[in-house]
Formats: C-alpha cells, sequence, structure tokens
C-alpha cells in the first residue's frame, strides 16, 4: 500500500493547484462556437499582464519549443547571423534549433554555472558595425544549471552599441515565476510554457511579439506552417484559432491567469524568491554539496542544480528518492548527468513543500553515500523562513 501523496519537485511541470485541475474537467465543446471568444479573448488579455506588455501574446498548442520555433521562422531567413550563448542544456538546445533552421550562429561558450555574458555580448555587438547579426537570443533562466541571467542588461549592451537586433528570450521557466518585463526592456519575442510559473500541464506554448518583430515578420521568408504568424493573425483577434486548439488548457489558463492576479506578480515573485533562498540555505548545511551556479549573481528563484560530492552519484540520489521516498527531483542534464540533482522550486509551492524536498532530499544524499547531517538543511531552511514569515506574523497579530 502507498498512502500519502508523491511528491513533485522538477522544474517542470510542477504541481498543478486542484483549482486548475477542476477548472480543465469540463466536457467537449464546439471551439467555433459563436460565444468561444469568451473563453479566449480574456486569455490573452491576461497573458499580456504577465509578459507586462501591450503587444500580442500568441498561444500555441505544444511545449515551449515550439513557441522556440514560432519565434524564428516567422522573423529571420536562412542564413541570417544570430548571436547566443550557451551554458546549460537548453540554451543548447537553442542553438541546435538555431543551427538545424539554417542560421548562421555565432555563439559564445561560457561555464556551465554561469549565464549570459554581458561582457562578451558588448564586444561582439560593437564589433559588428555593419550589422550583419539579424537576432540576439538569451536565456533568462537555465533550468539545466540553476542560473538566471540579466535580460535588462542584454537590452543595455543593444543599447549602448547602437545596434538594431532583434532580442529573443527563452522565459519558460522564469516567467510568471522570476520578474520579467517585456516591453520595458524591449524584448521583441518572449517564450513561455504553460508546465511552469503558469501551474498547468504542458501543452501550451506562450509567445510575446513587438511592433518591431511584426515588422521584421514582413520579410521573413523561412519555411513554416503550423506555427505561421499569418494564419494566426486572421482567427485571433476574434478568438479563434487555425485549428483545434486544446480547450481543456485554455479553462486551466483561465484559472492560473486568476490566481497569477489575485496573488499579484510582485508578491509571486517575492515569494519565490524567499523560497529559493531557503532551500539554498539548505544547500550550504549540506557538507560537500554546493549549488551549480558559481555566484549569488546568478542564483535562480526556480530552481537549484545541486553538485553532489564526488563520491556520490546523483543518479543514485535520483532512484533512492523516487523509489524509497516517492519524490522525484530534476536529473542531471549533458555534462552534468550524475553529478547534479535538481530541486525546482515554482509554481504552487510554500514553505513546508519545500521542507519536504530538502528533508527527502536528505535521506536520499544520505543513503547514496554523502557525508551530510541529516536535519541540517532542514534546519537551515526552517531558521530562514521562521525569521522572514513577516505576513505570518502580521496575520497572527490582527
Amino acid at each position: 500500500m502507498r498512502n500519502g501523496s508523491t511528491h513533485l519537485f522538477i522544474p517542470g511541470p510542477t504541481n498543478v493547484p486542484e483549482a486548475v485541475r477542476q477548472a480543465m474537467n469540463v466536457p467537449m465543446q464546439d471551439m467555433r462556437a459563436p460565444d468561444f471568444a469568451d473563453l479566449t479573448l480574456p486569455l490573452f488579455a491576461g497573458l499580456k499582464k504577465v509578459f507586462k506588455t501591450d503587444s500580442r501574446v500568441f498561444l500555441f498548442p505544444g511545449s515551449g519549443t515550439g513557441a522556440w520555433e514560432a519565434a524564428i521562422s516567422n522573423t529571420l531567413n536562412v542564413g541570417d547571423k544570430v548571436l547566443i550563448s550557451r551554458f546549460g542544456q537548453f540554451s543548447h538546445l537553442w542553438v541546435d534549433m538555431c543551427e538545424r533552421l539554417g542560421l548562421d550562429v555565432v555563439c559564445l561558450d561560457v561555464e556551465w554555472g554561469e549565464g549570459v555574458p554581458l561582457d562578451e555580448y558588448a564586444k561582439v555587438l560593437e564589433a559588428d558595425i555593419t550589422h550583419e547579426i539579424r537576432a540576439v537570443f538569451a536565456t533568462q533562466n537555465e533550468t539545466a544549471t540553476g542560473v538566471t541571467s540579466d535580460i535588462e542588461g542584454v537590452r543595455r549592451v543593444l543599447d549602448a552599441a547602437g545596434h538594431p537586433a532583434l532580442l529573443f528570450v527563452d522565459g519558460v521557466s522564469s516567467i510568471a515565476s522570476i520578474d520579467f518585463r517585456m516591453d520595458e526592456w524591449g524584448v521583441d519575442l518572449a517564450v513561455a510554457g504553460s508546465q511552469t510559473g503558469f501551474m498547468m500541464p504542458a501543452g501550451l506554448s506562450m509567445l510575446g511579439v513587438s511592433e518591431k518583430a511584426f515588422e521584421a515578420h514582413k520579410t521573413a521568408t523561412m519555411a513554416r506552417c503550423y506555427f505561421s504568424f499569418e494564419d494566426m493573425l486572421k482567427l485571433n483577434d476574434d478568438g479563434y484559432f487555425p485549428y483545434t486548439p486544446p480547450t481543456q488548457l485554455f479553462y486551466g489558463l483561465k484559472k492560473s491567469l486568476e490566481l497569477i492576479e489575485e496573488e499579484g506578480l510582485e508578491n509571486i515573485f517575492a515569494r519565490h524568491n524567499r523560497l529559493a533562498t531557503g532551500v539554498r540555505r539548505a544547500v550550504a548545511a549540506w557538507d560537500g554539496c554546493r549549488l551549480c551556479a558559481t555566484e549569488p549573481k546568478w542564483y535562480s528563484d526556480t530552481v537549484s542544480a545541486i553538485v553532489v560530492p564526488e563520491e556520490v552519484d546523483a543518479k543514485q540520489v535520483l532512484s533512492v528518492g523516487y523509489h524509497k521516498y516517492r519524490t522525484s527531483f530534476g536529473a542531471g542534464l549533458a555534462r552534468l548527468t550524475g553529478k547534479v540533482f535538481r530541486i525546482g522550486h515554482l509554481g504552487d509551492l510554500n514553505e513546508v513543500m519545500c521542507l519536504a524536498a530538502v528533508g527527502s532530499a536528505e535521506m536520499a544524499l544520505v543513503e547514496a553515500g554523502a557525508k551530510i547531517e541529516l536535519g541540517s538543511g532542514v534546519a537551515a531552511a526552517q531558521a530562514y523562513y521562521t525569521d522572514t514569515n513577516t505576513s505570518a506574523l502580521r496575520i497572527v497579530a490582527e
């Protein structure tokens, strides 16, 4: 008999709130019905608030990878030169997609544990006096390494160089969890996914598109069909789609956006930072363990990638956690396989859930051979959470 809950602490998909799950429990309906727009048009409006943009946000059936492809194929041409940095598995996959779609990729390889290299971007862009580089790519949150990069800083670099390149941002594990300001930061194409900060199953990708990107779209000749902006533009303003949409996910998104608005984006960002800091305090208390992120400026508030001691196989930590303690942690990816395990701490999350993740990780680490003291990380996280729980103290006082 398996009592209680199975615990999910991967950085996507994340836990789905019961209210969102119930909202998706609706019968099939006509996606061409006269009142279908009553469901869909408010979704577009709600997503604009989350992306912090006055421009358009598309909804594509598919994971964030689909929105990546839509962004590239609708705004660039085969042979266009683009600047991108690679410092983890997901930024690597973006490089791979650019190359496979025929772009001329200038790739800056960075240590896995650091983020977008602003100084190097500046050098490349300042040297590009003929503006051959058509786009600059930046992964805001590298899920494989637990690293967050400075997107506002990328915009400063572009502006300082007087460079007109489009700015593409992968925000799959950051948007709706970490501060993101599409219009203020001059982001032209921003990618998100339903399965992370939006607290839903995978299956919807979101793509914010600036007016500058739409101008680029007018001269983009790359082949596209399913992800065509033209097809979406013909129907989206009336609330419809060029193919059968995932209606049940729309109902889930409606409820998710309601929950996000109720809590408030700034409160969500602060909550994620606080919960993540507690997890980081726990990691610091584990002898022989450290974060993959090399400096505090890179620390992610949505996922911590934890480097295990040399004598420990991180795959064993994952196995023990899953089979003995019914807890899923994120695996180390590519070159980090066996060296890292990841604790996802984003979406529908609170202090006690983070403590459960830390406690399960401690037991798995010890059984995998780590010489850490059971309870050390839990105590460190508890101390931080109690010291910083001002909202709860205020409620008690009232």
